[in-house]
């Protein structure tokens, strides 16, 4: 008897989460109306440099990616003024568990669980209501650390966490990360060879009929990089170098123009 209590309880629990996914995707890619994304900043590293930089943090440094999601949607055919919506809200303490990419299919599992708990319970700052897409972005001091853990962006449970620098020289490049990562949250998946990181060609190239093909001066934002001769690739500096290609705007379902 209790077998089949437990059994009816863990369908009972896999069905909703199945609903809830389904309904994720189903509200955040009808554009019909405005969807809500919360930016909250974490310090990574403790340290005052890294304390002090946050304090004067504020809307503009994230108004960027709002900008350049909205001329991507509104180039891409979505009609509504806003499409998107990028709030900065309040500090968290508390860091997201950490997730293995390599890990087995059971830990990435509970780990995507623990990081949706662990979404929940800090989204709701007091006085503030809380986003439909959380995204945390742990900033670190470039000074003590010159790479950061990879940043991750989850469609299920709507949420992503971002490795980041706390430097207002990076903040550019910041965005850029950021906005891949909430691109991944409507369902955007990479646009390159995660093996050796170079841009995959058609999808992968913001130009793909560009004559001569490279240099490209413009990045796939799901690539990551864009291609400046055969096997040599860069980094955009910031978002005025980014675009979404067609690809990526059908995944997230953006309507042709």
């Amino acid at each position: 008897m209790w077998r089949n209590v437990r059994i009816a309880i863990l369908l009972l629990v896999l069905a909703i989460a199945a609903y809830s996914n389904w309904y994720d995707r189903f509200s955040t890619t009808r554009w019909n109306d405005t969807v809500w994304i919360g930016i909250f900043p974490i310090d990574a590293d403790g340290n005052s440099g890294t304390e002090k930089w946050l304090t004067h943090l504020s809307q503009d440094d994230v108004g960027a990616i709002e900008t350049f999601l909205n001329s991507e949607a509104h180039r891409h055919g979505v009609t509504i003024e806003r499409p998107l919506r990028v709030d900065l809200y309040p500090q968290v303490s508390d860091r997201p568990p950490e997730l293995d990419p390599d890990a087995g299919l059971f830990t990435r599992m509970i780990g995507s669980l623990r990081l949706r708990m662990y979404a929940r319970r800090n989204s709701h700052p007091a006085g503030r209501a809380p986003p439909q897409i959380r995204v945390f972005v742990l900033f670190h001091d470039p000074t003590f650390r010159k790479s950061v853990p990879h940043s991750v962006g989850l469609q299920k449970g709507l949420v992503g966490v971002v490795h980041a620098f706390a430097d207002d020289e990076m903040t550019p490049q910041n965005n850029v990360v950021i906005a891949h990562e909430i691109l991944h949250t409507f369902g955007a998946t990479d646009k390159y060879d995660p093996a050796t990181l170079e841009p995959i060609y058609p999808i992968g190239y913001a130009e793909p009929d560009l004559q001569p093909l490279l240099p490209q001066s413009l990045t796939e934002i799901m690539a990551g990089r864009y291609a400046v001769a055969p096997g040599k690739f860069e980094m955009p500096d910031s978002l005025r170098d980014v675009r979404v290609g067609r690809a990526t705007a059908m995944e997230i379902r953006w309507p042709k123009p």
